[in-house]
């Protein structure tokens, strides 16, 4: 479509580029397909409905006058408050609601709203393949350079049935990765595609080359309710790890409400405040309804123990 447009007219080349993303390839190939009703592995697309307590927050916050109206940029403070009192005993503090987390439009948003705050045209992010295809988008427009680094599968994965586990990171190959020009670090933990669970000891190690290089490290936790193995949070493993960690949240992949598109960041408030800055100006604020329902889920320390939410720790 690029090169039928005038010159003067043609799109920058941060989308110009772009290619159809692999949601959309499966998606449509998906609803095209003779063969229906199909299962469409794709997309986080759920078959059924968050617990109707969550969904009457919903409609219950749809009659207050003060939900039709904007949200302060960094959220609500109701859900701000209660991401704060559900997260308290996972850090081993309270985060400050005011300064230490901000609520983006899905996860999604939030993470391109770090990378909008902290990458310059040049600026290296290393991410681990393989990886959430967003990633690579959301790094290239505001400029970022991509460097790859592969989790290494079992060897003899080809030939049995191997865990998630087994995939391993090769640190000679992500120490070598690192450059003076390496801005920051994505980890997904659990993972997607392949759910791996990072081990304590594999987070130290990145934790400590990202305080050695001084590394913004995004790591992205939005499954962090669906895990069956230890799991750790590397914000949590020393004061200096946290002063560079943004970890990503969403209410979506908790509450099986990924259309709501509720996400948040947490982290120390000398990063949070540039991301709030930067997704102030990408959509100003989140839906009020929806955020106020999540303030009343699973994040209302009341719904904690909540059997619907139970994970397999």
């Amino acid at each position: 479509m690029a090169a039928q447009l005038p010159a003067k007219l043609k799109p920058a080349a941060r989308v110009a580029g772009q290619r159809q993303d692999v949601w959309s390839i499966v998606n449509e190939a998906a609803a095209a397909s003779p063969v229906q009703p199909i299962v469409n592995m794709g997309q986080g697309f759920f078959g059924y409905n968050p617990p109707d307590f969550i969904i009457n927050a919903a409609k219950s916050a749809l009659n207050r006058v003060d939900c039709n109206q904007y949200s302060p940029t960094k959220g609500r403070p109701r859900l701000k408050k209660a991401i704060s009192d559900a997260y308290a005993p996972l850090w081993g503090r309270k985060l400050d609601p005011e300064t230490e987390i901000t609520i983006t439009t899905g996860a999604n948003e939030g993470m391109l709203s770090a990378f909008m705050a902290f990458i310059e045209p040049g600026d290296e992010v290393i991410i681990f393949e393989p990886f959430f295809d967003q990633y690579i988008s959301n790094i290239e427009m505001p400029g970022g350079k991509i460097v790859y680094v592969p989790l290494s599968p079992p060897k003899d994965g080809s030939t049995r049935t191997s865990s998630a586990a087994e995939w391993t990171v090769d640190f000679e190959k992500l120490e070598k990765a690192i450059t003076p020009k390496t801005k920051m670090i994505v980890i997904n933990t659990p993972h997607n595609p392949v759910g791996k669970v990072f081990s304590k000891d594999e987070l130290q190690r990145i934790g400590d080359l990202c305080v050695k290089n001084e590394i913004i490290i995004l790591s992205d936790e939005v499954y962090d309710r669906l895990y069956y193995v230890p799991f750790t949070r590397i914000a949590t493993l020393s004061p200096e790890i946290e002063n560079l960690t943004l970890t990503v949240g969403s209410a979506g992949k908790n509450f099986y409400a990924t259309g709501w598109r509720v996400g948040w960041l947490m982290g120390p408030p000398h990063l949070i405040q540039y991301v709030s800055a930067a997704h102030t100006r990408i959509c100003y604020s989140s839906v009020s309804p929806l955020q106020e329902a999540c303030a009343v889920g699973k994040f209302d320390v009341s719904n904690l123990s909540r059997p619907e939410f139970i994970h397999g720790a």
